[in-house]
């Protein structure tokens, strides 16, 4: 009777709404990964007292799937291992096991090509309430969101950007290399971008000098070399460390560096990289048009490398995968 009433008065306090439209309505039905079992969208949830809720106490990485294949898989769980061993999680789950759970969502949801994944793993259900991961004895909690996701940039004509005044966390703080869930940084970031119409937000560092934007890693051309800022407070990303390398393939000239943001204003080309965007132009940065204003050849070289890179790499997904 109790709950009864509680439910009754919880839902008499906001009147009934419907459901937004998504950007992609296929994603209505997907089954979610939540701990060690595969869950209906609608059910897939995590206990209040997870370290996710309490504290953003979590790490995360993204996946994108291209015919069949998981682009770059050993190297994101490389990073989410990593991620652990920082954060000093406990009960971790193998890396077979993970890989076990990611084939078994994808299967279940029979996402075999132009898919995107969020795996997180958080330290797990406390206890009770509270920062101390002294209360986390339950072990890690892995969640496995896959969805049908195109690039969630204009890859073909290109992106605007503008400067943040919220600054990328130091190594003095937090250190960029643990891709942790806390993201409040890149969320206000984020706010600044969206308020000012442009698609995200460039970071600077303590210095003053470019980091990353709020959600990728950035790369420019100046006369035909390529620069990136040094990944020391930006994140050391995996499509950022293929696209260097591709750079490097296609006998162009990097240089990794400090880079000021006038340097970035007055680039000749300028694209970002991550998983979700792939790589993307950016035709003007704080109201300055970028080269022309339109996507340059280096970008366009480095693109069409990138694309026949991800068509020919990855970790194959075992049909119907089975523990």
């Amino acid at each position: 009777m109790l709950k009864r009433q509680v439910r009754r008065t919880a839902g008499s306090l906001q009147p009934p709404q419907s459901d937004p439209p998504l950007p992609v309505p296929e994603n209505k039905k997907i089954l979610v990964w939540v701990g060690d079992e595969l869950l209906p969208r609608d059910s897939a949830r995590v206990s209040v007292f997870d370290s996710v809720v309490q504290g953003g106490d979590a790490v995360w990485e993204g996946l994108r799937v291209y015919d069949g294949k998981v682009f770059k898989l050993e190297e994101h769980l490389d990073r989410l291992f990593d991620s652990t061993k920082a954060m000093a999680f406990s009960n971790v789950p193998s890396r077979d096991w993970i890989k076990d759970a990611i084939f078994k969502t994808l299967n279940a949801n029979g996402m075999f090509n132009n898919a995107h994944i969020r795996l997180t793993l958080t330290r797990g259900k406390k206890v009770t309430s509270g920062m101390s991961p002294a209360f986390n004895l339950y072990g890690c909690v892995l969640i496995v969101l896959a969805e049908w996701k195109p690039p969630v940039y204009d890859n073909s004509h290109g992106i605007k950007l503008v400067t943040a005044t919220t600054r990328r966390n130091s190594p003095n703080s937090v250190d960029s290399k643990i891709h942790h869930n806390n993201l409040i940084n890149n969320i206000l970031a984020k706010i600044e971008g969206n308020l000012a119409q442009a698609q995200d937000a460039i970071m600077l560092d303590q210095d003053g000098f470019v980091s990353e934007t709020n959600a990728t890693n950035i790369f420019m051309v100046k006369k035909g070399i390529v620069l990136t800022p040094h990944a020391d407070y930006c994140l050391p990303g995996i499509t950022r460390a293929t696209v260097m390398d591709l750079v490097v393939k296609e006998n162009l000239v990097l240089h990794e560096r400090r880079i000021s943001l006038s340097e970035f204003h007055a680039a000749d080309e300028v694209w970002t990289t991550g998983t979700m965007g792939e790589l993307t132009p950016v035709v003007m940065i704080d109201g300055r048009e970028i080269g022309d204003g339109k996507i340059g050849p280096v970008t366009r070289q480095i693109q069409n490398a990138y694309k026949v890179l991800t068509e020919g790499l990855g970790v194959p997904i075992p049909r119907n995968a089975e523990s």
